[in-house]
């Protein structure tokens, strides 16, 4: 084969290529973080994937509420579910304990640390600010990775709460083995290498209002061809929810049912239709 039809080919492969991944809608992974940090915050993301846009759920298996999500999660046995892996316990009216016996992790009440990176407004109390052991995260990820197991079996994938998965090198490869070894993908420091933008919203997004109309430009701004995920964690603005906050981020309700009242809203279904835009979960990352 000479040069010039070499180089023919090559131009045709491309051509079609490019034609190809244009003509191709966006994908577009929609996932709710956070499921068991309550009861309403449970039912927020059951309506977000059963009314709504939601595709991918993460559960906190340490957390009070984890039991009702198991449960929860039976009602919709399509819906793609990862396990977020955590090393914290961020709220102040409601506290998580590890499920394994790892001191080095535990604050003076047992609890996880309501931080992971240093935080002013409580001194001294993050993961990194205290003498962590990496022995202790394998057996606290071990025991949190085997219970989700048992109660979920169909957990597609690792993300980490809080960055907890990426925080030192030694954490990132520890998590990059367990992933092998129980045969369940993380991609929490990979999204690039599987081909996922992160997408975020286009505007304002402190409103229920903002929030919906940020989301839609983000949803107008997806290219063909392309793969994006979009990370919020939906909730309720109710009287559980408003008992929840730390200092620094005191309107969890009203956040948090914004994110629903997006995710739910029926603009946004039907741009989502008008452009074509594929909603997928991690399940489905390696299916073109």
């Amino acid at each position: 084969m000479n040069v010039t039809r070499l180089l023919t080919l090559i131009c045709v492969f491309l051509i079609h290529y490019v034609v190809q991944a244009q003509s191709s809608p966006p994908r577009l992974i929609v996932r709710g973080d956070d499921m068991g940090y309550s009861h309403a915050g449970n039912e927020a993301l059951l309506k977000c994937h059963k009314e709504g846009v939601e595709t991918s759920i993460e559960v906190l298996v340490p957390s009070p509420w984890f039991p009702e999500a198991v449960t929860l999660l039976e009602q919709i046995p399509n819906a793609d579910v990862g396990l977020h892996l955590t090393l914290t316990s961020e709220w102040d009216n409601i506290k998580w304990r590890p499920l394994s016996d790892c001191p080095s992790l535990r604050d003076a009440d047992g609890y996880f640390y309501p931080m992971l990176y240093p935080n002013k407004n409580y001194p001294k109390r993050s993961v990194v600010e205290n003498d962590w052991k990496l022995a202790d995260v394998e057996k606290e990820f071990r025991a949190q990775i085997e219970l989700a197991l048992k109660k979920i079996p169909r957990i597609s994938h690792f993300s980490g709460h809080m960055g907890c998965t990426s925080f030192d090198n030694d954490v990132k490869a520890l998590v990059k083995k367990l992933a092998l070894e129980y045969k369940v993908p993380f991609y929490d420091t990979n999204l690039q290498d599987a081909g996922v933008s992160r997408a975020s919203y286009v505007g304002a997004h402190v409103t229920s209002q903002e929030k919906i109309d940020s989301f839609i430009k983000m949803l107008e701004s997806l290219e063909s061809g392309k793969t994006y995920l979009f990370v919020d964690h939906p909730g309720l603005d109710t009287s559980e929810v408003q008992a929840i906050h730390h200092i620094g981020y005191e309107n969890v309700a009203q956040d948090r049912q914004g994110v629903t009242d997006a995710w739910t809203n029926a603009r946004v279904k039907v741009v989502i239709k008008e452009k074509g835009i594929q909603l997928i979960g991690y399940n489905q990352l390696q299916t073109k």
